[in-house]
Formats: C-alpha cells, sequence, structure tokens
C-alpha cells in the first residue's frame, strides 16, 4: 500500500481501573428539603456556571447529537483514532477510568489521560466513591482539556458495582451522587454530565428514577443526564447479560423529557445505526448514545454520522485511505509505554471489525488471528501487507455506501405507553 502523510500527535491508552478499597461518604441523615435550601445559592451559582460552560462547548463543536459510549476495555485511545478519522462530529468517551487510578498514578497520567487534539469534541468518564479522589482526579484531568467529565452511575460489572461499590449501585444513594456532582463541577472549568441505567434490581419504577434525576440535578448543577433504557441487574449476571435480559423500556426516557423540560437526555441502549439514531432524534431526543454497533462496525456506522446526524458533505474518504492514516499512527506508538506496549495486537484490535459483512472479512480475521499468534508481523505496515491481502480492491477503494436501514418500529408506540408524570413529593424525600 502507499501510504498518504499524517500529522500524528502521540498519544497514550488508559489501564484498567484500580478497585476502590475505602470508600468514604458525607452523612446521609440529611432531610432533603432541609439539604436543598442549605445549598439552594451555591447551586444556583454553580448551575448558571455551569450553563456558560455548556454553551462555549456547543459554540465550539457540534452539539452532542450522537455519540459513542464509553466502554470498558473498548473505547481506548487507539479506538478514538480510529472513530475521529471516520467521523469529525460524533462525540467520543474515554473508558471509564476510577478516580482512584488518575489520583494513585499522577506522575504517569499521560498514559492514562493523554490524547490526540484531533479526537475533540471527547468526554472523560469517571467512577468512584470517594469525594476526596473524585475532586483529586478532576483537578488532575483539567491539564488535558477534556470538553466534558460524566460521572458512571451505570455499569452493572461486579467489579464495580460489587466490589467497587460504584457504578450503577450509586443509583441507590442519589444524595451522593448529588454530592460527587458538584464536587466536580467545583473543580473544572468544562460541564458535567452523569450516565445512568432506569434503574437497579427492584427499584425500577419510573417515580424512582425521577427521584434520582430529580435530587441529582437539584443538588448539584448536572443538567445533562445519559440514560441507558435498561434496568441492572445486580444478582450476579454478567454485564453482557445486563445488556440483553432486562428489557429496553424507551417510554421512560421520552417521559424524562416531558417531566424535566430544563434539563438535557441522552438516549442509549438498543441503538445500533445512524437510522436508528435519527429515529431517536425525530422522536424527540436530545441525543443519541451508541455503543457496541459502533465497535464492532465502524464504518458503517460511523460513516454516516456526519453526513446523516450533522448534515454535513460526505468526506469521500475510502477504507484504504483511513488505514493509510492509522498505520501511520499505530508505528509511531508502538512500544512508546514500555515493556513492548502498544503492541501490533493493542493497536490493531479496533479495526478488525473494519469489514463487518463485508468480502474477505472471515479471511481477514484469520490472518490477522495467525499473525498475533505467530507474532510474524512487528509493525502495523507489516501486519497490513499481510492480512489485507484477504480484502478486494474494491472494498478497501470504495467510499461509504448508503446507510443501513434500522427498526422502522422502534420508537413508533412509545407516547401511547408514557408512564403518568411525575409528581415531586420533596417533604417524603428523605436519605436513608
Amino acid at each position: 500500500m502507499k501510504f498518504s502523510g499524517y500529522t500524528l500527535i502521540s498519544s497514550f491508552t488508559p489501564f484498567h481501573c484500580i478497585p476502590l478499597k475505602k470508600p468514604r461518604r458525607l452523612p446521609l441523615d440529611i432531610n432533603f428539603k432541609t439539604a436543598s435550601k442549605i445549598r439552594r445559592l451555591s447551586t444556583y451559582n454553580q448551575k448558571q456556571q455551569n450553563h456558560c460552560k455548556a454553551e462555549m462547548v456547543v459554540a465550539k463543536y457540534p452539539p452532542p447529537l450522537f455519540s459513542v459510549a464509553p466502554m470498558m476495555e473498548w473505547t481506548d485511545v487507539h479506538y478514538r483514532t480510529l472513530a475521529r478519522l471516520i467521523s469529525k462530529h460524533a462525540w467520543l468517551y474515554t473508558e471509564m477510568l476510577a478516580a482512584e487510578t488518575i489520583v494513585y498514578q499522577e506522575a504517569n497520567l499521560d498514559r492514562f489521560l493523554a490524547f490526540p487534539p484531533e479526537q475533540h469534541p471527547i468526554v472523560l468518564q469517571i467512577g468512584g466513591n470517594n469525594l476526596d479522589n473524585i475532586a483529586k482526579a478532576t483537578k488532575l484531568a483539567n491539564a488535558y482539556n477534556y470538553d466534558e467529565i460524566n460521572f458512571n452511575c451505570g455499569c452493572p460489572s461486579p467489579r464495580v458495582a460489587g466490589h467497587g461499590c460504584f457504578g450503577v449501585r450509586l443509583m441507590l444513594d442519589p444524595k451522593f451522587v448529588g454530592e460527587a456532582m458538584s464536587v466536580i463541577a467545583a473543580n473544572t472549568d468544562v460541564p458535567v454530565s452523569v450516565k445512568c441505567r432506569i434503574g437497579v434490581d427492584d427499584h425500577d419504577s419510573y417515580n424512582e428514577l425521577c427521584d434520582f434525576i430529580y435530587k441529582v440535578s437539584a443538588l448539584s448543577p448536572t443538567r445533562h443526564f445519559i440514560i441507558h433504557s435498561r434496568k441492572a441487574l445486580l444478582n450476579g449476571i454478567s454485564p453482557a447479560d445486563n445488556r440483553k435480559i432486562p428489557p429496553l423500556k424507551y417510554e421512560y426516557y421520552f417521559a424524562l423529557l416531558r417531566d424535566f423540560p430544563d434539563l438535557k437526555f441522552t438516549i442509549n441502549g438498543g441503538i445500533n445505526c445512524v437510522d436508528e439514531a435519527n429515529a431517536a432524534l425525530k422522536a424527540g431526543a436530545h441525543g443519541v448514545m451508541v455503543g457496541r454497533a459502533a465497535y464492532h462496525n465502524p464504518w458503517n456506522v460511523l460513516g454516516h454520522v456526519d453526513t446523516a446526524i450533522y448534515g454535513a458533505p460526505a468526506s469521500g474518504l475510502t477504507r484504504r485511505q483511513i488505514l493509510e492514516k492509522y498505520q501511520v499512527y499505530g508505528d509511531a506508538i508502538l512500544g512508546t509505554y514500555g515493556n513492548d506496549r502498544p503492541n501490533v495486537r493493542d493497536v490493531i484490535k479496533p479495526i478488525l471489525g473494519f469489514f463487518y459483512f463485508e468480502p474477505g472479512n472471515s479471511l481477514w480475521k484469520r490472518k490477522a488471528d495467525a499473525a498475533f499468534q505467530l507474532k510474524t508481523s512487528q509493525t502495523v505496515k507489516s501486519f497490513f501487507e499481510e492480512a489485507l491481502v484477504a480484502i478486494p480492491d474494491r472494498v478497501l477503494d470504495s467510499t461509504i455506501t448508503e446507510a443501513p436501514i434500522g427498526r422502522e418500529d422502534l420508537f413508533a408506540n412509545v407516547e401511547g405507553i408514557l408512564p403518568p408524570p411525575y409528581e415531586t413529593r420533596e417533604e417524603e424525600l428523605v436519605y436513608a
């Protein structure tokens, strides 16, 4: 392959999160109404400041109509590099980083937080249940100029929601989430947001979801919530089953739009292509977040975002041109972390789905597996020379085709099944 020039700025990938050991809680014996009065002035000022922050970010970049979900071990800096080569406007999220990881690795932060400036707009997702470490982590992240900081209240993984006691388990403690969001907002100059589910175990009524949204937004300047439209089950099922077994309840999401008109909500869960994302936007969604579909099939999902969602002209790029640029990035970053990391496997992992459902895809993956096992390729360039022979030139040299057709009835009947309007019962909301 003949490679074109590409401006490269070194970037780094985060490690796995470090489990929390000493959770720190604020006192929880405060009545919500009393707490709201105590914080009224400071929270109002924070909300005004956060609104100004959000306006500045939106003025700098297109709004987050489409975003790629944070996914542990997937949305690392390598994947985000590929995603940004395909789409210039999609909002990208980091993997979740535990606040402890950031704090304990202060001397080595580039490896966890640095990214090429081309990846803007980009959101840092953090998790944790220690307010001191959340504050410190937020301060340390400021130097890297993320466009938003998101707090994870949706991960059902046993090592996060179980042993770690954060992630989706924090939906059961909205007062702490409100405190955490206030701490994050007080220590950053960018907007803040929360990603959550619609419920946890038997705490899955619409009113309980509204109580969470109401309390967090009342206690903090949080104005943006990303809603995964399934509840989480913490009875030992896997994260994969938590994405399939609990049913989707889009009616909860659209009811939130009705009951909290002053807030912004992004819908997440079960949306697999740009056609379905547009259907959600047409139904009134403020924004759409897509996860695994954007990872497993990046060309056909992300390749349509700029034109179909944002109305931008087509880039005209081919898969070959994308890979030329990605190869320059990949070969420059190999081994830069020490101990032979990242290696060819690390860098190639995000592009294994680049030829999804195309001729030669199965052979391409077999050749990739062989190259990894036999370690016959020491560079990304040599890997491409070995494996891309499986892909016909007509596939490599074609531009993006028409967008896949999504499910027409995904949101067709949602208006008819909305739950009754939420009624705030502030005097009854006492934290346990």
